[in-house]
């Protein structure tokens, strides 16, 4: 099918695989190849994106605003979900695939294309979750993953190419790792931060301050939440994208959202990644204080049982999936009654729990006091003891104690 190409819509960045991708692509199928960059909050580094793609083969480009519906309809369903992989990572690459990918496809859809292609590589999760997202949206479309296919090896091969071409890259041999920008986070990965003994220079990080650095007085932040959602800052009512934007800024402030973990990538090996999700820190947090507030005990566990397996499911790309979807409605009518406002105090790289509120919430001052209450009768504790006791003791009678 690929000696038939008209047509390759390429994912680009204007990082450095992408740069290459777009000489390599025209001089592999002879074919006429769009640049497609999807804005998801990278910010500066966008500006140069159409010129450069243009200057070095493309024929076309696209660069589309995609922020708003990154935050309503992909971060924000996934905060609802308190997701995280392995207990740290909160998969700001991992959910922007999906997002990228069906863009993409619907580009192609517009343009005529037969094929897609991407810049991630043959060791990666991002070749998963382009690939899969392609797949259930268009079945019969053709996949090109230069990685897979050409004979560059390495980034400093990629460079040595991009220097013979004189593409212009932003990275070097010198500092060669990987960084990742969008609404919710960056991530850094690959050259010196391949040895885990290594701790990053602190100039690496663009979107937090150290916590040494941040100020010696706390900042204080409401958020409210509409049915797991936040909705306003101090007040004010923000868009999704605004309001994820605006916490970025008070956390980054505030030395928020850095980790640096050794994570299972999904096709088998370890990797290391260092990453910066302030605002997404700082709404993890909200809301699961809220939750406490206003979620029933059982709900709780249930739902929380189900996080591992729907962060799992984002990290392995299958956002599409139907197993996903399914997730999301059990997880979506949990939060039915997350209304409320958490206040958290940011100090340092931490981000505390100050004071939590809601209209109609389960938690009763009157009952859990330990002041005299007309409500809970402390004698009826003993019946419950008693009742769960019961397999207990019956089993230390039968095969006597452990």
């Amino acid at each position: 099918m690929t000696d038939k190409l008209n047509k390759i819509v390429l994912a680009y960045s204007g990082g450095l695989d992408t740069s290459v991708i777009i000489q390599w692509l025209k001089e592999k199928y002879h074919c006429e190849i769009i640049a497609y960059c999807a804005d998801i909050g990278q910010g500066a580094e966008l500006e140069p994106v159409r010129e450069k793609a243009l200057a070095t083969g493309a024929s076309k480009v696209f660069v589309e605003d995609l922020k708003e519906e990154f935050a309503q309809d992909f971060l924000f369903p996934m905060l609802r979900g308190n997701a995280f992989y392995e207990n740290q990572y909160l998969l700001g690459t991992s959910i922007a695939r999906p997002l990228i990918a069906k863009e993409q496809i619907r580009i192609a859809n517009q343009e005529g294309a037969e094929g897609v292609s991407h810049g991630a590589t043959g060791k990666g999760n991002d070749q998963v979750r382009f690939e899969l997202t392609y797949m259930i949206l268009k079945p019969d479309v053709v996949i090109i993953a230069p990685w897979r296919e050409w004979d560059l090896d390495s980034r400093s091969s990629l460079i040595d190419y991009a220097t013979r071409h004189n593409i212009p890259v932003p990275v070097t041999k010198k500092k060669p790792y990987s960084m990742d920008r969008n609404l919710f986070h960056i991530s850094y990965e690959g050259g010196v931060l391949e040895d885990p003994w290594y701790e990053p220079d602190d100039d690496m990080f663009l979107m937090t301050k150290s916590p040494e650095a941040a100020p010696d007085k706390p900042t204080y932040v409401e958020i409210t939440y509409q049915q797991g959602n936040p909705i306003a800052i101090n007040g004010e009512a923000m868009s999704p994208a605004n309001l994820i934007a605006t916490l970025n800024d008070l956390g980054g402030d505030n030395g928020i959202g850095r980790i640096d973990i050794v994570e299972n990538r999904f096709v088998g090996m370890k990797s290391r990644g260092v990453y910066e999700t302030p605002g997404g820190t700082i709404l993890h947090a909200a809301h699961r204080a809220l939750e406490t507030l206003v979620m029933d005990r059982e709900i709780m566990f249930l739902r929380d049982s189900l996080i591992p397996t729907y962060a799992r499911l984002i990290y392995n790309g299958l956002w599409y999936s139907p197993e996903r979807e399914l997730l999301q409605k059990t997880i979506d009518d949990t939060q039915v009654h997350v209304n409320g406002t958490a206040r958290m105090k940011l100090y340092k790289g931490n981000c505390i729990l100050a004071g939590v509120k809601a209209d109609k919430s389960l938690y009763s001052k009157d009952m859990a006091s330990f002041e005299k209450d007309d409500i809970y009768r402390q004698a009826d504790a003993e019946g419950f003891i008693r009742l769960n006791a019961l397999r207990l003791k019956l089993y230390s009678q039968t095969f006597g104690n452990m």
